[in-house]
């Protein structure tokens, strides 16, 4: 009888360290997922500051508001991109409970979610200026409703690629977690129940 205790332990430990280490496979591809979609964002961002900044001092008319709107935006894309990035590396190897895996995994997909949501917003903010810019002639809110719209189009793809890819990763997640009841942290093991 001690024997099979002893086995039965075993096995138990070795499923249950297994299921952590996958555990931390999927923690590790969404932060791998954020840190990757910050470096497209940080690059959007750097490449609309520079040609904004260099073409409104060049150009004149609605192209000069164009320009600056695209430049000043995306000095806040930037922090975001800065601020997510240093997110994500800091909590790449963070270990995680199945339980504040999910909620990390349900956050960065709800944001995601949101951000999509905003970027429809942008569009109609920069749609309405650009129509107020053509009934008063006036470039400057042609231009800026011109680079509002640009803007909020790419995030609005940016974002709309984010989450499909968080969701996908999510749903990997959850599966795993209903498949792989028993969890070991290092220190203990345990069991999920669904009820």
């Amino acid at each position: 009888m001690k024997k099979l205790t002893i086995v039965i332990l075993t096995l138990i430990f070795c499923y249950a360290s297994y299921a952590q280490d996958s555990l931390q496979i999927f923690n590790y591809q969404r932060e791998h997922i954020k840190k990757s979609g910050m470096e497209v964002l940080g690059s959007w961002a750097i490449a609309n500051i520079a040609v904004g900044t260099t073409a409104s001092f060049n150009t004149t008319g609605s192209t000069k508001y164009f320009y600056q709107m695209n430049a000043l935006w995306n000095i806040a894309n930037l922090g975001a991109a800065i601020s997510g990035y240093v997110s994500a590396v800091k909590n790449v190897d963070r270990p995680l409970t199945p339980a504040e895996s999910l909620k990390e995994q349900r956050k960065i997909e709800t944001i995601f979610l949101v951000n999509g949501g905003l970027d429809l917003v942008y569009i109609g903010g920069g749609i309405y200026l650009d129509h107020r810019g053509n009934a008063n002639n006036s470039d400057k809110l042609r231009g800026y409703g011109s680079g509002i719209i640009l803007q909020g189009a790419f995030l609005l793809l940016f974002d709309g690629t984010m989450y499909i890819s968080e969701k996908s990763n999510g749903n990997k997640l959850r599966r795993f977690l209903a498949e792989n009841p028993v969890i070991f942290n290092g220190k203990t093991i345990g069991m999920i129940y669904n009820f």
